[in-house]
């Protein structure tokens, strides 16, 4: 059994201080809380970029600071840039591409959210996926529904995305992929034979299927952007989500990925 990679999405577009007073907001605070989660065991960050009053940006310079404080504390750390468009305009999405980070996330589809529709039109899927292509980032494909795993493996036709495959499976978000057994199972069945795959988790679904994804060999996302809550009436922070992971990992008897050997496993060049 290979050993466990886990990613960390640590502020999100969503979350705020209100809703959960641990949530990463400033550049400061994101640098902050990447490197307790390396400590606790994380070798991947995902990270989104805040404006001062707190929403989602696609400013060059937020990014640009994030990132360099992250280097500063724990150079050794992969960095996951988000370019998902929650809050953003679609032709700025992969504005912070040109920082070079190991991983970018990358939806290959639209779906509808409870109160909204998460928008990736074709050509701004392709924009992505070239730039990452140039810059040499390797996608962490976003699956929110089953359409969104074949119009992965048609980049991989057309040239656009190298293999292997970097899959990430999202479940529990409303309006996608529910957090159940038979979804988790099709995914399964249907991934590429020579992929690695990770699990997030929405809401009281993260830890749930998260162990699926421990237990089935893959890896695992964690963090305040899926899941503000530890337990039913504590609010999480993101290296204590960390930790209790990297707790039952080991516990299962399967030992924690190192960002060295994440980066083998996922044929990253730092």
């Amino acid at each position: 059994m290979q050993n466990l990679i886990i990613t960390c999405a640590l502020t999100g577009g969503v979350p705020t201080k209100e809703m959960n007073p641990y949530v990463p907001i400033t550049p400061k605070e994101i640098a902050e809380s990447a490197y307790a989660c390396y400590n606790a065991g994380a070798s991947v960050v995902h990270i989104h970029a805040r404006d001062r009053r707190g929403k989602p940006t696609s400013s060059p310079k937020v990014f640009e600071n994030i990132v360099a404080r992250i280097k500063a504390k724990c150079p050794e750390l992969i960095i996951n840039i988000s370019t998902g468009g929650r809050g953003r305009k679609q032709e700025e999405r992969g504005s912070a591409l040109y920082l070079r980070p190991e991983l970018a996330s990358l939806t290959t589809g639209s779906v509808n959210f409870s109160n909204s529709a998460y928008v990736n039109p074709p050509h701004i899927i392709d924009m992505l996926a070239k730039q990452m292509l140039e810059y040499n980032i390797k996608p962490e494909i976003e699956i929110f529904d089953a359409s969104m795993l074949p119009n992965a493996l048609e980049l991989v036709k057309r040239g656009l995305v190298k293999e292997p495959l970097y899959l990430n499976f999202i479940f529990g978000m409303k309006g996608a992929t529910p957090a159940e057994m038979k979804y988790f199972q099709r995914y399964m069945q249907d991934k590429p034979v020579n992929c690695q795959w990770a699990v997030s988790g929405i809401g009281k679904s993260q830890l749930e299927m998260n162990l699926l994804a421990i237990y089935n060999n893959g890896h695992v996302r964690t963090g305040l952007e899926d899941n503000i809550w530890y337990d039913k009436d504590v609010h999480a922070f993101n290296d204590l989500l960390v930790d209790r992971l990297v707790r039952i990992s080991r516990e299962y008897g399967r030992e924690v990925a190192s960002p060295g050997e994440a980066r083998e496993m996922l044929g990253l060049k730092k």
